[in-house]
Parts: C-alpha cells; structure tokens; sequence
C-alpha cells in the first residue's frame, strides 16, 4: 500500500548517536546538517566505547509494484442488457446458461427466426438494393462469408447483386422469404458468442424490446471501482485473483461505467462507478461456486529496475528528510536518499550517494 512506507518510518525513526549535554551534529555528504538523537528513557547515558552490533541489508536492484485489493465476485463476468427491434410477437426464447454463437437463433417472433450476427455498430437501416455504401454493409457480408454464403469478393462497404443473391441464399437457408434485404430486427448483432444469463421477456410479448441479460462465455470475476481507482484498470492489464489458498492470474477484458442511480439516497457520493470484467487465464484454476467473493489485486502503480531497501532501512531525519546509513567496513555514514514507490515492506530509493550492492543497517 502507498501508505505503508510513512507509516513504518513513524514507528521506526531510528538514532544511533548518543546526546551528551548537546545533541552531535553530523554533516551528510551532501553538506546538509542534521541534529541526531535517540528515542531512550529519557536520562542521559555515557557515550559507548564503539558502534553496537547492528543488522545490515542490501541495496536491491529490482521491480516494484503498488497493488491494492479489491473485493470482487467469480462467474461469467458483467452482464449486457440485449433489446430486439423485431416488430411483432415473440414466440421463442432461449434458455437460460444457453451459449449462442453466430448463425444462432436468438428468439423467434412470428414463428420467424432472429439471428445472431457479430459486429461492432447495430443494425440501423435495411441493407438491401440501392442502398448506400456504409458499415453496415460490410457486417452484413462479414457474417455471410462467416457462414458460407459468398460470392461477393472481400466483405466491403459496398451493396451488390452479388451481395443480395448471398443474402437470399442465407434467407432460403432459414425458410424465410428470399427478399435479398436484411432488416433491422432480422438479426441481433453482439461483439461474439454469449452465454444467457437471465431471461427478461416473456412467449406473447411484444418483439421489439428488452429480450435478455447476457454474459461472456467463459468463467471469470466481475468487480466494480470508483472513479477514483479507474486508473487501475486497463483493458488488457493483468490482475491475481485469490480465494482461500489458490490465486491465479487474470485480464481485464472489459470496462464499463455504472448508470448512475435514479433515486439517490439523501446526502450520498455522486461518485461515479465502472464494472470490471476480469477473464481468468485458466478458468479450471479456480473451482469455487459462482458468486463466490474474490480478492481482486490491481496495479496501481509501478516501477522498473530501481534501486530498493527495506523500509526499516531508511531514517527520518529530525531536520527533514531521508538518509540510509552506509556500512563501509568497520565505518558507517550516512547518505541523503529521496524514497519513491513504497511496495510490500520495500521502499524505492535514490541519490548520488547509493548504490547496488552496498550494505545498510536495517531494523528489518
């Protein structure tokens, strides 16, 4: 935690020069002058004969992490609300935990299927003759290719006849009238296979509307940040995933920010949220039931091959800042240090004085 490093150096700052009568001055080699002393019982002690025994460490060349945890839940990730545009009466459904991949009939209306295309924008006009070039065309010859209905070259932006006689050929497939257009609500258009979730209308209603929540199609965690932690989250970053004694490793695959609520409680946040999605890198890793809490640890900040101590190596000066003592032989000096990232009982340091492989004197 960023916290950790502050907190310790309260508790641990350390002197190991004596006051006799007035407190000793030591000069750094930076030229600052610091006034040391040592926390005791509070009467004054004869100066030792020579330096105590002390315990000393070394300065690590290495990678440091800011990780920090958050409480999450194991399942098929955030669910999506999916709305049909499909004028008329439902009368098929899938059912719940039902995978459905391209080609696949999502629901039925007039005993008419709807199917399952993939791409990145809906359908938002007829795609048929005379109709100008745009996306749309292109996702329409996209899933016809993708289904074995060709002719047309490379799927483009442009509507040919070789395009309507491909999407006639898909019609017949499904015994339905071979027009050579696709309508809106002909086919329901997602970024890839899902997996059903929950079921929210029912056989008789109206086709055009809220159909069901789905989720992606293999097992991982969703977890839901603050605004304020949004910078953790990266589509693609890693993040570990530990519940009980097994941990394993994780990517953010999706982001999304939280409606806010319609009918706040009085005097609440209007902090804004987001639902992470996090897809485990082997789903058998984790064997728990679904809605199981998870403990979801990001990157909040990180930082490469810099030089490091642990944290009870580093003093708190009573003039202000930092130093670590050097142990060079039978001698020991201090040196003014700046602290950097604090991780895991480590603490980033740096100054012209440090380097890898010295030693220090460490309280842990």
């Amino acid at each position: 935690m960023t916290d950790e490093g502050p907190r310790r150096l309260h508790r641990r700052r350390r002197i190991r020069w004596m006051i006799a009568g007035s407190a000793v001055v030591v000069a750094l080699a930076v030229g600052t002058a610091v006034v040391l002393t040592r926390v005791g019982s509070g009467s004054a002690a004869a100066a030792p004969k020579g330096p105590a025994p002390v315990d000393t460490t070394t300065v690590t060349k290495t990678d440091l992490a800011d990780r920090r945890s958050i409480t999450g839940k194991l399942g098929y990730g955030t669910e999506t609300t999916l709305a049909g545009q499909k004028q008329g009466t439902i009368t098929g459904l899938p059912a719940m935990s039902d995978v459905l991949d391209r080609g696949k009939t999502v629901y039925k209306v007039d005993a008419k299927p709807v199917v399952l295309f993939f791409g990145d924008i809906p359908l938002y006009r007829p795609v048929g003759s005379g109709v100008t070039n745009g996306p749309d065309v292109k996702v329409i010859e996209e899933n016809l290719k993708a289904l074995g209905f060709g002719g047309f070259g490379a799927p483009d932006e442009k509507f040919t006849t070789a395009t309507a006689n491909a999407i006639k050929k898909w019609q017949k497939s499904l015994k339905l009238e071979e027009t050579g257009t696709v309508n809106v609500g002909d086919v329901l258009i997602t970024t890839g296979p899902f997996r059903v979730n929950s079921i929210v209308a029912k056989l008789g209603a109206p086709g055009a509307g809220d159909l069901l929540k789905y989720t992606g199609v293999n097992r991982g965690v969703s977890v839901q940040i603050k605004s304020s932690q949004r910078d953790w989250a990266k589509i693609g970053a890693k993040v570990s995933v530990a519940v009980g004694s097994k941990t394993a490793t994780g990517t953010i695959t999706g982001i999304a920010e939280v409606p806010p609520d319609p009918n706040p409680m009085p005097g609440s946040s209007p902090d804004s949220k987001f639902d992470v999605s996090i897809a485990l890198d082997d789903p058998a890793a984790i064997t728990a039931a679904d809605a199981t809490s998870v403990d979801v640890r990001f990157t909040a900040d990180s930082r490469s091959a810099v030089l490091t101590v642990p944290v009870g190596a580093l003093l708190a000066l009573a003039e202000g800042g930092y130093a670590v003592e050097i142990v060079d032989g039978d001698r020991r000096r201090l040196a003014a240090v700046k602290p950097g990232l604090f991780s895991d009982g480590r603490v980033e340091i740096s100054g012209p004085d440090v380097r890898e492989g010295m030693r220090v004197v460490t309280t842990s």
